[in-house]
């Protein structure tokens, strides 16, 4: 096969997890500790978010962000750096009055959304290209990307030289992509991330990742993963049709059944189903010159 499979490890998001977890990692330092593992284990990015040190919920906090990433470099990580930037989209209705945004919405700027990849500055940051209802730990909202408020962060992303990885939840977002490509608002070559397994989004099939792979620009670089017990299987599934890799707690909780995984277990396993298929992982600088990286 001769193929070099960019495998990158989400390490922790920002969803609520079985709190019976025992090595979760939920501060600055656990996070940035779970992502030399990761590394350590073989991968060769990294998708960061941050959490309430003292509840473990999710956080959208600028300077839990900063604080996260310096431990990250401190610690010696060489793999590429890549920040969520997915947080303030979503928005709840109101109950009494369904056009109005209810509690647990949230809702902000293009300019409060890029505020910590200001600060950071990773070589990577997601920004998700759609609008859709979704369902997370139980919670019914909207996750709301408006295509003016996208281009507004991609812009900003271009200004500052960190590279967006496009996640991609539903067909049209595709479609929406490469008309922002025509504009200018990515550079080449664009990286696509296809999401499968949310509640309402793509089922994790075979027929589902080779339609959207069909969608996608020919010059682009494009990665898949899947939810849950679907993780591992999409690991196979993509590299099959050519594309790259995501593990990592912040999908999965398991090694198997009823077995608490940490995430360089899961990147080891991850390693090894694509060393079985005749294809190997890229190194931190290949993956860099895979997707046009200066270090």
């Amino acid at each position: 096969m001769n193929q070099k499979v960019i495998l990158t490890c989400a390490v922790t998001g920002e969803s609520d997890f079985n709190r019976n977890h025992p090595n979760f990692p939920i501060t600055p330092q656990q996070i940035a500790d779970a992502a030399l593992e990761a590394e350590q284990a073989g991968a060769s990015a990294i998708h960061l978010h941050v959490r309430n040190p003292e509840t473990g919920d999710g956080s959208s906090d600028p300077e839990l962000f900063l604080d996260m990433a310096n431990r990250v470099r401190d610690n010696g990580v060489n793999a590429i750096i890549n920040i969520t930037c997915g947080g303030g989209g979503y928005f709840v209705p109101d109950p009494s009055d369904e056009g109005q945004a209810g509690p647990g919405s949230d809702v902000s700027s293009a300019e409060q959304r890029v505020k910590h990849i200001e600060m950071t500055l990773p070589e990577l940051c997601s920004l998700d290209l759609t609008t859709q209802n979704q369902v997370e730990s139980g919670k019914n909202f909207v996750y709301l990307n408006t295509p003016y408020t996208l281009k507004k962060m991609a812009k900003r992303f271009q200004e500052i030289g960190v590279k967006p990885e496009i996640e991609i939840f539903q067909p049209g977002d595709i479609l929406l992509a490469i008309k922002m490509i025509e504009e200018g608002y990515f550079n080449a070559p664009p990286l696509f991330q296809i999401v499968t397994g949310v509640q309402w989004g793509l089922p994790t099939t075979t027929e589902t990742l080779i339609y959207m792979r069909d969608l996608l620009p020919k010059d682009c670089v494009w990665a898949a993963f899947g939810l849950g017990k679907m993780q591992l299987p999409m690991v196979a599934q993509s590299v099959l049709l050519g594309g790259n890799v995501r593990v990592g707690l912040e999908d999965n909780l398991y090694l198997s059944r009823g077995v608490f995984a940490t995430n360089g277990q899961l990147v080891e396993r991850a390693r090894m189903i694509i060393e079985s298929m005749g294809a190997s992982v890229a190194t931190p600088d290949e993956a860099r010159e895979i997707l046009g990286i200066e270090k």
